[in-house]
């Protein structure tokens, strides 16, 4: 009989035997597959925290080739304004930068959290307001501008004293939050007297974290300056700048000092950067589940060799070498192991799908974990990984039995 199929004969006795054991003693077996499906589920509910931890979104349009921000600005501070140094005299420098024939349009975005009533209740709720310069082509976080007045009308080269629109998009999250649709008057301490803010229109959006979606609204980027005294000094946050030309990023690099000019692909690489979190978590988690799987599999089966002896004397007995038997418990180990993994799969799903449940109460439409289908090939490497770890005890453990002494009782 060649290797390949002796082998292949040895894993099929070790998978019968497994099989067979569940029918005439099966506490053993299902202690070992409960340990490891009780491992591998928390492992992939934890997974499916750090998998939507990981997959926070920022503060960008999706044209968007560069971002302008301050020299220590990070992915937090462009996703949320974070109370900083911010870019000044921003409606002129995004003109200056709009008359360069490279680029196509530059968008100064200021962010601020704004207390708004409930229109039903008169709750004080907050929202983040977005000031921009709009274009009827541009969007952002996946709402449209195109109802709101280009060119920032209030503005008025400076003076603050244009046509004010009293303008407003809210995305979902807002205007449910608020109690708002179109055409609602928005109240607000913020707003000067004599002015309002009205909603012109209600888009999905994208504004979400792990913990659900923003409440955001986006409104003239004058009259947010007016009501948060961001007018002073002409302050935003940040510059959006879509440009297909690379060599526009030498230009925006001189425009201020003491800015950083960030790409799109380093932002994806400050992302990287920026998630040791959910990575943290992620790596906890495995690790939790490998060193409980193990020692769950290992004691298990460790008893199960020591109370099979019997066994084991009889393939020595018809002239199973030692090799051939440690190979036989190291697969019923890894066997238990897997069954204990596709487990822990279902445990986890379910776990994931709890846990959404739990935060959609406590936080209002959140997704808190997500799953993802490579997480049942992470579950099942897993779950090997602490098969071939588990099998190291009672293989050592079978190679001490003395299979003479055990037939001669």
């Amino acid at each position: 009989m060649g290797r390949g199929r002796r082998f292949g004969a040895l894993i099929g006795l070790a998978v019968r035997r497994v099989a067979g054991r569940t029918r005439i003693a099966p506490q053993r077996v299902v202690l070992s597959v409960i340990g490891v499906a009780l491992a591998i589920g928390l492992m992939v509910a934890v997974t499916g925290v750090s998998l939507g931890l990981a997959s926070e979104s920022v503060v960008s349009s999706p044209d968007t080739d560069y971002w302008i921000v301050p020299e220590d600005a990070n992915v937090q501070s462009i996703a949320v304004s974070s109370g900083g140094v911010q870019l000044s005299n921003v409606h002129e420098a995004s003109a200056r930068i709009g008359t360069d024939e490279r680029v196509e349009y530059a968008i100064p975005v200021l962010l601020e959290l704004l207390p708004v009533q409930d229109t039903v209740t008169g709750e004080r709720e907050y929202i983040l307001a977005a000031g921009v310069v709009a274009r009827p082509d541009a969007e952002l976080l996946g709402m449209s501008l195109h109802s709101l007045h280009p060119d920032d009308p209030y503005y008025a080269n400076g003076n603050y004293d244009g046509t004010w629109t009293g303008q407003a998009v809210l995305n979902d999250a807002a205007a449910e939050s608020i109690n708002a649709s179109d055409g609602s008057t928005l109240v607000s301490n913020r707003i000067p007297e004599n002015r309002s803010l009205s909603v012109v229109n209600v888009s999905a959006g994208d504004a979400s974290t792990a913990l659900g979606s923003i409440p955001m609204a986006v409104v003239q980027l004058s009259e947010l300056q007016t009501m948060t005294g961001a007018a002073t000094g002409d302050q935003a946050d940040q510059i959006l700048v879509s440009t297909n030309d690379p060599g526009v990023k030498e230009s925006l690099a001189t425009l201020y000092p003491r800015t950083t000019v960030v790409e799109r692909s380093g932002l994806a690489a400050q992302r990287v950067s920026t998630s040791n979190l959910p990575l943290a978590i992620a790596v906890s988690g495995a690790a939790t589940a490998v060193i409980v799987g193990v020692l769950f599999v290992a004691t298990l089966m460790g008893l199960t060799v020591s109370s099979d002896r019997e066994s084991q004397g009889t393939l020595a007995a018809i002239g199973v070498s030692q090799w051939s038997r440690s190979v036989i418990v190291a697969v019923e180990t890894v066997t238990i192991a897997l069954l204990g993994g596709i487990c822990g799969l279902g445990l986890g799903t379910l776990g994931i799908v709890a846990i959404n449940v739990a935060g959609r109460e406590i936080l209002a439409e959140s997704t808190v974990a997500r799953f993802d289908p490579i997480l049942a090939g992470y579950a099942l490497v897993v779950a090997f990984v602490i098969g071939v770890l588990g099998a190291i005890y009672p293989v050592l453990l079978s190679r001490r039995t003395n299979p003479l002494e055990v037939l001669s009782r």
